[in-house]
């Protein structure tokens, strides 16, 4: 569907919440935005409806406006189909896929004479479940983080969707204390080593999050070494040609939002921190020649966006000392151990390493969004949130014939999207992030 074509919905109706009442809203949207992203255990949508009244019959009989005669109390379910006509799949979200919305809320209501106008902000169903369940089972020691998040998106999310889950190297053992799901399932991404990734070794730090294809459960280097979306996307600054066979691979606009965050960075401790674990068991601290962790020493597991990964950072002393050997943060905490075990050698033994994974991860989580951009392109339901894509930027210069931008160009993965729909056009629009600068073959 190219940005220009006008947006057609096929189905588009809301039911009551007793389901006694139908109502078919193709004819009154407005715009209907739809979204993803890789921090959010849930996906979301927001639709502008407008509507003459007389539209549903009220309790009493007599014809009346959708946000009174249905009514609308928040909870109803909300059946979508979006024929596709270009670029992807059908957007279809639909009681009998399984994979409805319901209103979570109805916001700036206008209501008049003669036309009502309304907001509905939806939700798929596990975030409303979500609300209702507590996780209080304990989890074994034993016990892969992978296996224990299929458990938890089947047994408390109570859901049939489709999970794709990074098989994990670590076991971790934990009660669930009655916290909800999402809870927990964001809690262990960050505890969660993957078991290899390209047939090596990888960083901690997975990503827990929706998208149109179910639940996904992946860690960053998994994601980071996806294939790429099979055609580039180029930016050409300009009027769009309707002509040119490969206008729905153009970046419509951009915007650079930040490259680099060297402060906040260090704040964090991203480049290299000094860790001490105190063992409860006897009464010990790690050992000094443990406690330092440098980014640098972990550059070849990662896998990386643009050219491999290297830091070049200015020197803290007149000595020439780089800010990647000296921490910028002290980390503490007690290591965990398997006391809720049964007496045996488990209750003694290591439950989870954090020097195996805190920092890494933090470096991890922190890296991937080194570079952010803002890009707008034509209407592509094939992308989701969590994706690779190709980007070709032409370099400033003041030639006619332009060359390709080298640094800004390559890889990137779509930290969060919004297809968008209105009665203009549809389009695509995509907040991007990479760990390095550089074009990478891939």
């Amino acid at each position: 569907m190219a940005a220009q074509d006008k947006s057609i919905y096929e189905i588009f109706e809301i039911v009551s919440n007793n389901g006694q009442k139908t109502v078919d809203l193709v004819r009154g949207v407005i715009s209907f935005s739809y979204y993803e992203n890789v921090l959010s255990p849930m996906i979301t949508a927001q639709a502008v409806i407008s509507n003459t009244g007389f539209t549903i019959e009220d309790e009493d009989g007599e014809m009346a406006s959708i946000y009174n005669g249905l009514p609308l109390n928040g909870g109803e379910v909300v059946n979508i189909k979006i024929p596709s006509t270009g670029l992807g799949p059908d957007m279809e979200f639909t009681k009998k896929n399984g994979n409805e919305f319901y209103v979570s809320s109805i916001t700036n209501v206008l209501i008049d004479a003669e036309r009502e106008t309304f907001v509905l902000n939806l939700v798929s169903r596990e975030a409303i479940t979500n609300e209702t369940q507590r996780v209080g089972n304990k989890f074994s020691s034993s016990q892969k983080i992978s296996d224990s998040v299929k458990d938890i998106v089947k047994k408390f999310l109570l859901s049939d969707k489709n999970v794709d889950v990074d098989d994990t190297q670590n076991p971790y053992g934990f009660y669930g204390n009655l916290k909800k799901p999402f809870y927990l399932l964001t809690w262990l991404a960050s505890k969660s080593v993957p078991a290899e990734v390209g047939g090596k070794s990888a960083t901690a730090g997975y990503f827990f999050f929706e998208t149109k294809e179910g639940y996904h459960f992946r860690s960053v280097d998994s994601l980071v070494s996806g294939e790429p979306f099979d055609i580039e996307y180029t930016y050409t600054p300009g009027i769009i040609d309707n002509q040119d066979p490969q206008k729905d691979y153009k970046i419509l606009d951009y915007t650079t939002i930040r490259n680099q965050k060297m402060i906040e960075n260090l704040q964090k401790g991203s480049y290299c921190t000094y860790r001490m674990y105190f063992n409860p068991v006897d009464s010990t601290f790690t050992s000094p020649q443990q406690g330092t962790f440098r980014v640098s020493d972990y550059a070849e597991k990662m896998e990386n966006l643009g050219r491999d990964f290297k830091i070049h950072l200015p020197p803290v002393d007149k000595g020439g000392q780089s800010l990647g050997n000296v921490p910028s943060r002290f980390m503490t905490g007690t290591l965990d151990f398997g006391i809720t075990e049964k007496k045996d050698a488990n209750s003694r033994k290591k439950n989870a390493d954090p020097m195996e994974y805190h920092s890494q991860a933090m470096m991890r989580y922190n890296t991937i969004f080194t570079q952010v951009l803002n890009i707008t392109i034509p209407l592509n339901t094939s992308l989701a949130a969590g994706s690779i894509i190709k980007l070709n930027f032409a370099k400033v210069t003041i030639e006619k014939t332009k060359v390709k931008d080298v640094e800004q160009s390559g890889l990137y993965m779509i930290k969060e999207l919004v297809h968008f729909y209105d009665i203009k056009g549809s389009f695509s629009k995509l907040k991007l992030i990479r760990d390095t600068t550089g074009k990478k073959d891939k």
